[in-house]
């Protein structure tokens, strides 16, 4: 009877933290305008107050001070990778450089269908490649309808920014640099600071070696790429194999030499590995104890909730609710199990505090 009861208070808790989580889930979804900046702010704001507190402690600045110059800081980086992928994304969609794409695109469509010309086989490849090498193909294009598009996502963006800067704002006012945290605020304090800044001096050295390489064999967009390849190495997994072939089609078109586009990929590739492999563990030691496959479920769970943004802050909010679910005994085998580990009780088949609160109930 014991072990009756015992199962169906299992089966009754696990039944509410299903419940509780799509409840959750919901309530994320619906408050995805307002909670995204405020989350995106609150692990800011584990970049930004390490410089606050220097500012403060080291130098003895006064409060608003120390917090305006570090909030400049941060704003005028973040002004700066805008200005950086405008204009280089300006520059490619530039007349000239659209009508050199275009010949380009056109010649390797003739080389390509060549194959098929030699065998006389018709594809329709001869009207393909004369509305390639059409000079009007350009006109007819939807650039206005892409560029519009453009505009309507960068002014979200700034929207969000400013949601972000506001809450930050809030956020480093309210600090105390001189406050000490234990127990379980520090945990959570101590794992996902050390996480974010690791994380941030890793990307940014993938992002610039990227770029940099990129820019010695002369590919367009380079230091664009180099943007997207540090923004991408926060996403866990997926991030670094999106980062290292993003270029290749822009390698395809601009390069006719097969070495120079395989030297594109691989280099870049050679980068991310060594460091995201090699490097992160060593530094990082255990890091946030997630296990693989509880990273790439948290991926597409926080994606389908909040975007891109959602992805990008899928590992480190994943280690937050792994910590909070191991600190209460009902749910710490949810913990273990996120962690990769399996509880000693699933193991063994046997609950042995939920048999002892019913047999004392029964009693």
């Amino acid at each position: 009877m014991t072990e009756s009861r015992s199962d169906y208070s299992l089966l009754t808790t696990v039944s509410m933290m299903v419940l509780a989580a799509v409840a959750i889930a919901g309530a994320l979804l619906y408050t995805r305008p307002v909670m995204v900046p405020f989350v995106l702010a609150i692990f800011i704001s584990y970049l930004v107050s390490p410089v606050v507190d220097f500012l403060r402690v080291q130098l003895r600045l006064p409060k608003a001070a120390a917090v305006a110059i570090a909030l400049l800081v941060a704003a005028g980086l973040f002004t700066l990778l805008g200005l950086l992928v405008t204009t280089s994304t300006q520059n490619l969609l530039g007349i000239e450089n659209l009508r050199l794409y275009q010949e380009r695109i056109a010649d390797m469509a003739t080389r390509f269908f060549g194959v098929f010309d030699r065998r006389n086989i018709d594809l329709g490849q001869a009207q393909l490649i004369e509305t390639l090498n059409d000079p009007e193909l350009l006109l007819n294009l939807p650039l206005l309808g892409a560029l519009q598009s453009t505009v309507g996502t960068a002014l979200k963006l700034l929207t969000n920014g400013v949601l972000v800067f506001i809450f930050l704002i809030y956020l480093m006012v309210g600090r105390n640099p001189n406050q000490f945290r234990e127990g379980f605020y520090a945990q959570i304090d101590s794992k996902i600071r050390s996480y974010l800044v690791i994380k941030f001096i890793t990307s940014a050295t993938t992002g610039l070696l990227t770029g940099i390489i990129l820019t010695l064999f002369g590919l367009p967009l380079a230091l664009v790429f180099g943007v997207m390849a540090f923004l991408l190495n926060f996403i866990p997994s997926i991030g670094s194999v999106i980062a290292t072939l993003l270029p290749l089609p822009i390698a395809l078109i601009h390069f006719d030499s097969g070495v120079v586009i395989a030297l594109v990929i691989l280099l870049p590739g050679a980068v991310q590995f060594t460091i995201g492999n090699i490097v992160e563990p060593l530094v990082m030691g255990e890091g946030l104890d997630l296990h693989p496959v509880t990273i790439l479920l948290a991926l597409v769970f926080w994606g389908l909730l909040w975007g891109v943004v959602g992805m990008l802050l899928a590992a480190p909010i994943t280690a937050v609710l792994r910590i909070v679910l191991g600190r209460l005994e009902i749910t710490r085998p949810v913990a273990e199990l996120l962690a990769g580990r399996l509880p000693p009780n699933l193991a063994t088949g046997s609950y042995p505090a939920m048999a002892e609160r019913a047999a004392a109930r029964k009693l």
